[in-house]
């Protein structure tokens, strides 16, 4: 049994592990713009979406993702699944638990969106983030995100197939593109669509497993419909960056002053 390490892991049968990037500090700061809001209307007006339902306002919904930066995949009336790896994406990125439902405080996102803040404040204009606390990546064009993604990277567990053993990690870091391999191609560890490498043989790529936690080798797993747009988006030698950035810390309250007690 070969044994292998997670950064070898999601290279195709019969390639090399060559080719590693060199990481580069980035370019100048790049200030982006706050994204278009909609008309004030009443949350009573929408109703709680779910997947599988349909019409217009499903329709609207990607829409709305779509200008935002949030690729909801084709612009039909369904609920789908390229629309629920969208909705996920967005909710995570506007401090909302991910799930199912476009509910009233989704709507409320909808209409005032979070800015999307970068992982790399003096990154270059075109470049790629991921962030593994979220499980989101940002690729970012002249500046501003272009696409943000739902992922699903290394779960830091042990793993053994096909021959190959290994632990699961997503390392951080600063790299850049190396290599990019079109279509479907079989690794020791399964398919990949259109896979981008950037540290050895760890790459993002899409896969029809991108479930709402880590799941991977070691790879970024992107839903499909987001695998092609990303990969015309970052030409080899794009600048990645991989973060774990600290969680948000609660806001503090004031304790409240007892009242003086009156003799």
């Amino acid at each position: 049994m070969n044994t292998a390490l997670a950064f070898t892991s999601c290279l195709p049968f019969g390639i090399a592990n060559t080719g590693v990037a060199s990481p580069r500090r980035s370019g100048p700061a790049v200030a982006d713009d706050h994204p278009p809001r909609s008309e004030h209307t009443p949350l009573s007006r929408f109703p709680v979406l779910r997947p599988g339902d349909r019409g217009t306002q499903v329709q609207e919904v990607k829409k709305r993702l779509d200008r935002l930066g949030f690729h909801p995949g084709s612009s039909s009336q369904e609920y789908d699944p390229a629309l629920r790896a969208a909705v996920w994406a967005f909710q995570k990125a506007n401090g909302l638990p991910a799930g199912d439902e476009i509910d009233p405080s989704t709507w409320k996102a909808l209409a005032h969106p979070a800015r999307v803040r970068p992982l790399v404040p003096y990154g270059e204009p075109t470049r790629v983030e991921i962030d593994l606390r979220r499980q989101l990546l940002t690729a970012w064009q002249d500046g501003k995100p272009a696409l943000v993604s739902h992922i699903s990277t290394g779960n830091d567990k042990h793993y053994c197939k096909n021959g190959h053993c290994g632990v699961a990690v997503t390392p951080t870091g600063d790299f850049r593109a190396w290599w990019r391999t079109t279509g479907w191609t079989h690794g020791p560890l399964g398919d990949q669509f259109y896979t981008i490498y950037f540290n050895g043989g760890i790459g993002f790529h899409g896969s029809e497993r991108v479930p709402l936690h880590p799941a991977s080798h070691g790879c970024i797993r992107v839903p499909l419909h987001n695998a092609r747009p990303l990969f015309d988006m970052t030409p080899t030698g794009t600048p990645v960056h991989v973060r774990r950035p600290a969680p948000p810390e609660p806001p503090k309250q004031d304790a409240a002053r007892p009242k003086a007690l009156r003799g």
